[in-house]
């Protein structure tokens, strides 16, 4: 039987892995089967030998050694503890006060709210189950149409991927082999207009159609004053505190994102403890939460690897480079295939898939064409956070779903989901024409090429050399 030629088998790999994946077989172990067969097979054609592959066992320990990757289950633990410490609970109570008397007010709190968990918990889960199980029976008991409260609250809870410590961008720094806190300084400016973008939303819903989203009725509402304030300030003040220990720290260069998670777990069990909320139940719930999404990346990302080694030695590099360097409009075309792509892969696979299998077959290009990676990578991220929302497989949408009571229909979930993702789209386009937008927060250093700078020693004068020692 005549085996592929080389040129055929990096799109073949391609097809063979969407295969796997429309078949619906596992994704960490689709990507190693599709990886050990073609590389097999490259072996029996002769397009590489079998010392290649010994590069496996070295890139597998490299992954598993890697302690960058320590971050993702530290912002996992952290997550699961603040889900169920009672934070939410503080914060969404007295900011819906706040603003209970206007159009839209708890509408308002939740994405609030939701930015200031996605700042502190970096996991999306934990914001959606933690918000819709407090605000949507409020929402319901209140008159909101339930395509604006589920819509809202699934939608802030994927502020969380955008924001940092988000997972998602440790996992794209350590993908394009890029700084964590760079990653998190880019991903700023698109975090605020996010939530911007979201608040002005509601802002012209209860102008259009205030029915939709009524204010508090006056029997609900608390009096403003010290009581008020302190209910606000209880959830903010331990908030805004946890956020200077896992972020400032990192920003001012006195912890890696590793070591700021680690602050962060503490800084969560100790709110636990503040809130009476800690018992040993909710620390092996925690603990087993993190333990299943740590080895679940592990598995992705030891799959990838695998796929990639073989991708990469038929010189399936090659042929993405040649396939989308030579798009025409260049750079701006090859942005604009780029983000159609994912924006339709995400309907099918998660970020961790996407971030894992087509990042590193993208960045090679973009770097060539001159893009800015740490630029591309938040695109990247603000781009994927639609996966969270894409009816009828966004997880934010699953979540909801879960925790909703009976009477919640789904097609209220997945209509109520479309407004939202049309304006993490226009997020997308806002990041793309205004590049500063994430450029202007990263460190820009001294502006000094190290190649340009040259040292110069003078040579000492033979006058002004000590004499040579002698032996005897």
């Amino acid at each position: 039987m005549p085996l592929p030629p080389l040129e055929m088998m990096p799109p073949l790999m391609f097809g063979g892995l969407v295969l796997f994946l429309l078949v619906g077989y596992p994704v960490a172990f689709s990507l190693a089967a599709v990886g050990l067969f073609f590389g097999f097979l490259s072996i029996e054609a002769g397009y590489f030998t079998e010392a290649y592959l010994h590069n496996l066992p070295l890139r597998i320990f490299g992954i598993l050694s890697n302690d960058l990757l320590l971050a993702i289950p530290f912002f996992t633990l952290m997550g699961a503890i603040l889900e169920r410490c009672g934070l939410a609970e503080d914060l969404l109570e007295g900011t819906g006060q706040l603003f209970g008397k206007v159009p839209g007010g708890l509408a308002y709190a939740v994405i609030i709210v939701g930015a200031i968990l996605g700042a502190i918990t970096g996991t999306v889960a934990a914001s959606v189950i933690a918000m819709g199980m407090i605000s949507l029976p409020v929402m319901m008991r209140y008159g909101y149409d339930m395509r604006i409260a589920t819509g809202v609250i699934a939608a802030s809870g994927t502020i969380t991927q955008v924001i940092p410590p988000s997972l998602v961008l440790i996992v794209l720094g350590d993908v394009l082999g890029k700084s964590v806190g760079d990653m998190y300084a880019g991903a700023i400016g698109p975090s605020f207009l996010q939530t911007f973008l979201f608040l002005a939303y509601i802002a012209l819903v209860s102008i259009v159609a205030p029915h939709r989203v009524p204010p508090l009725p006056p029997e609900a509402l608390v009096p403003r004053g010290w009581s008020l304030w302190w209910r606000v300030l209880r959830g903010m003040v331990p908030s805004i505190v946890l956020i200077f220990m896992v972020l400032g720290t990192i920003f001012l260069g006195l912890a890696t994102p590793t070591e700021a998670g680690a602050m962060g777990v503490v800084g969560a069990v100790a709110l636990a403890i503040m809130n009476r909320r800690f018992t040993w139940i909710l620390m092996r719930q925690a603990m087993g939460n993190t333990m299943r999404i740590t080895a679940m990346v592990l598995f992705i990302l030891v799959g990838a690897t695998v796929f990639s080694l073989v991708f990469q030695g038929v010189d399936g590099g090659l042929w993405i480079e040649h396939l989308l360097s030579h798009l025409p409009g260049g750079a701006t075309g090859f942005l604009i295939f780029t983000q159609v792509f994912i924006f339709l892969l995400a309907f099918f696979l998660d970020f961790f898939e996407i971030a894992f299998i087509v990042l590193p077959l993208l960045a090679p290009v973009a770097a060539k064409l001159g893009i800015d990676l740490v630029w591309f990578g938040v695109l990247i991220c603000v781009n994927m956070q639609t996966s969270f929302m894409h009816p009828p497989f966004g997880f934010a949408l699953f979540y909801l779903r879960g925790i909703a009571p009976r009477e919640v229909r789904s097609a209220d979930i997945y209509w109520g989901a479309i407004p939202w993702v049309v304006l993490q789209l226009l997020l997308v386009a806002i990041v793309i024409f205004w590049p500063e937008s994430v450029t202007y927060w990263i460190d820009k250093g001294t502006g000094v090429d190290p190649s340009t700078v040259r040292i110069e020693v003078p040579l000492p004068d033979a006058a002004d050399e000590p004499p040579m020692p002698t032996f005897r």
